[in-house]
């Protein structure tokens, strides 16, 4: 007698349909499939789709044969999306972690809307572990009960437990004993939830399974009563967007884990209706295949096209008229001009052959599956592919994939190596995955090892590593899951008033105010830049740029800077300038591993400690400002962050201009400048400090610290000495906040203008440099060695038609002379040089440290670290200037090529040019009186850039992009890029930048005269003859230089200011003083004592001179005539 059959329902829930399959399991095919229109409330479109299956397969749905229902859904994702508050719930955050990650609190980078809505109570209590498995400090029952009482008061029913590497404690002494307490004083009926490795992560997550958890309960029950009424006795399954299933009951508590199910549902169902066996033991068996799910929401395949009555041309259409498919009505397009339809086929085709290009893993020929109601739109053949493969069904292989889904069970721990075999570790957690998929509901025979993850814990000596084991088994046919239900009384319940669907109340994401980059202006007090959330997002992008690849990610420090603003505090940046040259700076940044500061997230108050600590040592109770030790990466924010604490401005400037590995590569200790790296402070945050007093040389400092670290948990606040205002000057990057933020100003505006062409070119009027290669990640290699990651990637160049986009999105390439050429570019944490391979000639060297060698993503423009380095990835390849500092011998020897074991010389890219200070520019513009009562000091390093090719001032062949008035109404077309290369502060350079020279028209208070002769020093022509001109225009001049920090012409004007002084005593006296040269109003001043007090008071008025100044020379002339009558 023949075995009766055995039969899986799929179920997938998509955005137009509701798709329903019956699988035979013993004969791998689909027996009945049945689309049905997807219903508002969901569940009763699930039910007629099954119905229909079932009815079209004449198969009972009390049968025993149907093993399983198994559905994919949107249900749960779409309540977040939209923000229904009848789906979500508040949510109380409890974390074991104090005293850390106090600076990134709960929800602090969830969408405003969706965090007003779940956003109920939060709390940092005592808890946590270190790396290593240590107790940070022990949990504290009477506190947990406190907040107990706290959430009670507040009605919350979802409490998040998140603990500091909770995932360590084997014991269950963490989270879980504070899950015991929680339940005990507040109930059974409040669910409590914690999740996986990973701090933030886990706690985001644990956020939506705790507000989604009562609605996916409801839902559910739902499901579970449409099976009730359609007669269906088998188990329920929803898919998890790794493709596997998860039971009804662990779906309840973990609706997370559906979200973005259906990209996998499709790439399953694709490869089942392909005849492809995914599941061979052997893998020379399989093969690799890319599916591509063309949806029919997507391409409007019903609803808009003209050929089923519609107004709008669609793919569809064109697929009817070219003859690829029979649908609808061809008289109706009939009238398409064959050269329409053959563009719109090229252009679809390209489309294609760039998504598929984007997924593949390597560069051969690949098969191709199609499915998707829209698969008919596609081409017989495209590009880069060996085959395509449309199966029968693919209109439905979303529900496919939900049926033939397997099971799987996951174990992610983080295990210490430290004297044990990493091999046996790796086996017994692989057995301890492949149990728990069996109990999950797999055939024992069926279960195998999909994948396993090993991550190093970089910067711990324990050596901590990151284990992930993932298993996979085809879902039994005779037993049912073993997971103990925790659940299951959920599904008892009568319909009572959830018979009815709840009208959603749906709520639109509050409306953020846009910012127009293009015209944004910070805000300027005094001499003080006093930031805003633009301004840390510009400066966040710009330090990923500087970064050069490595330094950490600069987002964590943004979103903890964005938070003080946020709660009411302030972040202020000041000029060197403005700064006394003894006064001190406090440093400060973070060592240890990444992974371990993203999960015990330490704060600028541990910062502040460990400098409060090393000022005491060191005698300096006072700082003026703080100071970034790195200002690429994640540091390069740290300095705003802690100025919080110290009640003081960050300096616009920072110790290397970039990132480096190593804390000798700071410019101070290159140069060896006294106590540049010690003495120095390690705080851990938790009431311990250690100070290093002296070394035998520098790189003891970073081998006793790190150490000192690992001690502390492999994370600790770093102070390195106290520098004076003049060491940070000498022997820093000045300005390189301000260089971070025209950096990442210049991405914005493009990105908001949808011109991610111009990007290099953005960055290039920034800096010296090139754009060195625009193409694609082909390979990538690292390795953890030593504590650092060493590796290289390699980079191929784009083909013409994919630098086309019809968004855009790619740079075009600025040389394509060898399209074969491939660029290699090692790494070790940060990029170290660039080669151009060619396949018919030498290896070519185009840039090295200590330039700036950084990737972007060449879709969005940012930056991209090496972690982030995958194949496929479109990139362009930058590198920009080093500082001076960097190019010397001592320089180089540090910082070079031969610093990294590279043998080749280093060749600069250019010339570095002075970054522009913002505070001073918009201070200038706005208190030109103001800013001279202050002596200011010329940057040492002043570089005019690339100078523009022109033979004489009045034919110059640049672009004009900038219109200047004069005072008296005449005009002169300039150019951006001038002003900012020849001077530091002219206003326009800095507060009128916009989009077109008729909206870049500066009125200026200096005459055409004097206009006419200030730009002269600003193009590369003949300076002016001064001899010629009068005085009252020489007089203009040089104060206008000065106002705008001219420097070309500022000595000039000096020296002929001197040579008037015996015609012109009391004007060049009041010159002289305000600007602060001495030498000549001590002259000056020797000719005046004869002038009345009126004709001094003419003088300073004319030249807008301090009171100070005329205050000085009454005093001085009233004490002549005394000591002449003795």
């Amino acid at each position: 007698m023949a075995k009766p059959s055995k039969y899986r329902l799929g179920v997938d829930v998509g955005g137009t349909n509701t798709d329903a399959v019956l699988l035979d399991i013993a004969k791998n095919a689909v027996v009945a499939s049945f689309k049905h229109v997807t219903t508002p409330e969901i569940t009763s479109g699930i039910e007629k789709a099954v119905q229909h299956v079932l009815e079209n397969a004449r198969v009972s749905a009390g049968s025993e044969g149907i093993l399983s229902l198994n559905i994919g859904t949107t249900h749960f994702v779409n309540a977040v999306v939209q923000l229904d508050s009848r789906c979500l719930e508040k949510v109380a955050v409890i974390r074991l972690a104090a005293p850390y990650t106090t600076e990134c609190p709960s929800f602090i980078d969830f969408p405003e809307g969706l965090k007003s809505i779940m956003n109920g109570y939060t709390a940092v209590i005592d808890g946590g572990l270190q790396i290593d498995g240590r107790v940070i400090n022990d949990l504290q029952e009477e506190q947990i009960v406190e907040q107990a009482r706290v959430i009670h008061e507040k009605g919350l029913r979802n409490v998040v437990v998140a603990g500091v590497y909770s995932p360590l404690d084997v014991e269950g002494k963490q989270e879980y004993r504070a899950r015991e307490i929680l339940r005990r004083e507040l109930g059974d009926s409040v669910n409590v939830v914690f999740g996986h490795v990973g701090f933030l992560e886990r706690e985001n997550a644990s956020i939506l399974n705790a507000s989604i958890m009562s609605f996916a309960q409801r839902t559910i029950r739902s499901y579970k009563r449409a099976m009730k009424r359609l007669g269906l006795c088998c188990p329920l399954y929803l898919t998890q967007n790794d493709g596997t299933l998860i039971t009804a009951e662990e779906a309840a508590h973990l609706p997370i884990k559906t979200f973005s199910s259906g990209a996998t549902n499709s790439m399953r169902g694709a490869s089942f209706l392909g005849g492809l066996d995914i599941n061979s033991a052997k893998p020379e068996e399989r093969k690799s295949v890319i599916a591509v799910d063309i949806g029919g929401t997507t391409t409007d395949l019903s609803r808009d096209a003209i050929v089923f009555g519609g107004t709008q041309l669609t793919t569809t259409d064109i697929a009817v008229r070219s003859g690829s498919v029979a649908l609808g009505d061809l008289s109706k397009v009939s009238y398409l001009h064959e050269e329409v339809v053959v563009a719109a086929e090229q252009r679809i085709k390209h489309l294609l052959e760039n998504v598929v290009d984007r997924m593949k893993t390597s560069q051969e020929d690949c098969d191709l599956l199609l499915v998707g109601g829209g698969s008919v739109i596609a081409p017989q053949s495209l590009r880069g592919v060996k085959s395509i493969i449309v199966p029968k069904h693919h209109e439905v292989a979303n529900a496919v994939g939900a049926a033939i889904a397997s099971v799987s069970g996951e174990i992610d721990m983080i295990e210490i190596l430290e004297g044990r075999d990493l091999t046996e570790v790796v086996n017994e957690i692989k057995e301890r995955a492949m149990e728990r998929t069996v109990v999950m509901g797999a055939t024992v025979g069926s279960v195998r090892i999909v994948d396993v993850k090993i991550l190093p814990v970089q910067y711990v000596t324990n050596q901590a590593t990151r284990i992930v084991v993932r298993a996979a088994g085809e879902l039994s046919q005779d037993t049912l899951p073993q997971v103990p239900s925790t659940t299951g009384e959920i599904y008892e319940e009568e319909e009572e008033q959830e018979n009815r669907e709840l009208e959603a109340i749906i709520h639109k994401p509050n409306a953020q105010e846009q910012i127009d980059y293009t015209t944004y202006r910070p805000k300027i007090v005094g001499d003080i830049w006093i930031l805003s959330e633009t301004d840390l997002f510009f400066i966040m992008e710009g330090c990923g740029i500087l970064g050069t690849g490595g330094g950490g990610s600069p987002y964590p420090s943004y979103l903890a800077c964005r938070q003080i603003l946020r709660d009411g505090g302030s972040i202020s940046v000041i000029d060197h300038t403005s700064l006394n040259d003894d006064d001190f700076v406090a440093r400060g940044g973070f060592m240890g591993s990444p992974s371990v500061c993203s999960e015990k997230i330490t704060s600028g108050e541990h910062l502040r400690v460990a400098g409060i600590e090393l000022g005491k040592y060191c005698g300096i109770t006072k700082f003026a400002a703080t100071l970034s030790d790195e200002i690429g990466g994640g540091n390069g924010m740290q300095s705003l962050q802690t100025a919080r604490y110290y009640g003081v401005p960050s300096l616009d400037g920072d110790l290397m201009g970039r990132a480096y590995p190593m804390l000798n590569q700071m410019l101070p200790a290159v140069y060896d400048r006294p106590n540049s790296l010690v003495p120095c402070s390690l705080n851990d945050g938790d009431g311990n400090t250690v100070i290093l007093a002296t070394v035998k040389n520098d790189r003891f400092v970073e081998a006793i610290m790190r150490i000192v670290t690992t001690e502390f948990g492999s994370s600790a606040a770093l102070c390195l000495s106290p520098l004076a205002v003049r060491d940070a000057r000498d022997f820093g990057v000045t300005r390189s906040q301000s260089q971070a933020w025209w950096l990442g100003r210049a991405i914005s505006i493009c990105r908001q203008t949808n011109n991610m062409k111009g990007i290099p070119d953005a960055i290039l009027k920034l800096q010296n440099g090139a754009c060195l290669f625009v193409g694609k990640i082909i390979d990538v290699r690292r390795e953890v060695r030593a504590g650092f990651t060493w590796g290289e990637v390699r980079i191929a160049r784009l083909r013409e038609d994919e630098l086309e986009n019809t968004n855009g999105e790619f740079f075009d390439s600025k040389s394509n002379e060898n399209p074969n050429a491939t660029m290699l570019i090692p790494f070790q944490n940060e990029n170290l040089c660039a080669y151009m391979d060619c396949e018919d000639g030498p290896r070519k060297i185009v840039a090295s440290v200590p330039d700036l060698i950084t990737i972007l993503d060449s879709q969005s423009g940012s930056h991209l670290g090496t972690p982030e380095y995958t194949y496929g990835l479109r990139v362009t390849v930058m590198v920009l200037a080093g500082h001076p500092l960097w190019r010397t011998e001592m320089g180089l020897k540090v910082g070079g090529p031969a610093a990294f074991g590279l043998q080749h010389e280093y060749t600069p890219i250019g010339d570095y040019i002075e970054p522009r200070s913002f505070a001073i520019a918009l201070f200038a513009s706005s208190s030109p009186h103001l800013l001279h009562e202050r002596s200011y000091i010329q940057p040492r390093y002043f570089c005019r850039g690339r100078r523009p090719n022109m033979s004489r001032f009045g034919d110059c062949n640049l672009t004009v992009d900038m219109i200047l008035q004069s005072s008296d109404g005449e005009s002169f077309g300039a150019h951006q890029f001038n002003l900012e290369c020849y001077s530091a502060g002219f206003p326009p350079a800095a507060s009128t930048i916009t989009n077109s020279p008729e909206d870049m028209t500066v009125e200026l208070t200096e005459t055409a005269v004097v206009l006419r002769l200030m730009l002269q020093y600003m193009h590369n022509v003949r300076q002016p003859d001064l001899s010629k001109v009068s005085f009252l225009v020489l007089s203009a001049l040089a104060e206008a230089v000065e106002k705008y920090l001219i420097f070309p012409a500022m000595d000039v004007c000096k020296v002929f200011m001197e040579l008037s002084k015996d015609d012109y005593p009391s004007e060049v006296l009041m010159y002289a003083a305000k600007h602060d040269y001495m030498d000549l109003a001590d002259k000056a001043a020797r000719l005046t004592i004869g002038k009345s007090d009126s004709e001094i008071m003419s003088a300073a008025e004319r030249l807008q001179a301090p009171d100070i100044i005329i205050l000085k020379w009454v005093r001085m002339h009233s004490f002549i005539p005394r000591v002449n009558l003795y």
